[in-house]
């Protein structure tokens, strides 16, 4: 009697191609949220409010997105948690998730955590306070690998630094949270246009190091 094998590798052929996840950062009024409105059939989760403006909500309802904010539990990491499971798991039309901003989300969350074990009198030693967001932010992207939808999680830009020099610029949020998408990009002014800068890939299509016009587009 011939053994049964247990290996499951099969022809990379036949192995569907994932849909990009990208992290978006930049400064304050560069464009990250406007930009993102424009990908198709946006499922947009507004952390920061921002987007309950008229402006925002003509283009967002124009794109036929949906919406989902501070109200609705955009600042609850497990709520927030609990729609990309939905996404994940239910039958929809979305095919693009904005998370704007995750840098709030990923901070409110480490906020919460202090004042959690401050009242509890426990000291936030060795980065204590950011496990439980970081424990999140494993989740969601563990769900986020499951969607098949674009994804776009924007954040805030901040500067890193070595040996009291400025050394560059990188997204605020999850060190480790490059290493599990396909794409991050810088988006910056650069006179009239708004340029997004590319640093760490996967896709061929955005060699490191390359820049375009940032649009949907494009």
């Amino acid at each position: 009697m011939s053994k049964v094998s247990k290996l499951k590798g099969r022809d990379p052929a036949t192995v569907e191609p994932s849909k990009p996840k990208i992290v978006v950062y930049g400064p304050s009024g560069v464009g990250k949220t406007w930009q993102s409105l424009e990908f198709p059939s946006v499922f947009y989760i507004d952390t920061e409010g921002g987007a309950d403006l008229e402006h925002y909500r003509k283009k967002l309802k124009e794109a036929g997105g949906l919406y989902f904010g501070p109200d609705d539990g955009a600042l609850d990491f497990a709520a927030v948690l609990e729609q990309v499971q939905a996404l994940a798991t239910e039958d929809h039309d979305r095919k693009t998730l904005v998370i704007d901003s995750l840098s709030k989300l990923f901070n409110s969350q480490i906020v919460i955590t202090q004042e959690k074990m401050a009242r509890a009198g426990i000291e936030d030693a060795f980065g204590a306070s950011k496990k439980e967001a970081i424990s999140y932010m494993r989740r969601l992207v563990a769900w986020i690998n499951r969607l098949d939808m674009n994804v776009i999680l924007v954040h805030h830009q901040k500067s890193t630094w070595k040996d009291g020099k400025e050394t560059g610029l990188t997204f605020d949020g999850w060190d480790k949270l490059e290493y599990e998408l396909h794409l991050v990009l810088r988006i910056a002014k650069t006179g009239p246009e708004r340029r997004a800068f590319v640093g760490k890939t996967r896709l061929e299509q955005f060699p490191d190091g390359s820049n375009f016009i940032w649009s949907f587009a494009e």
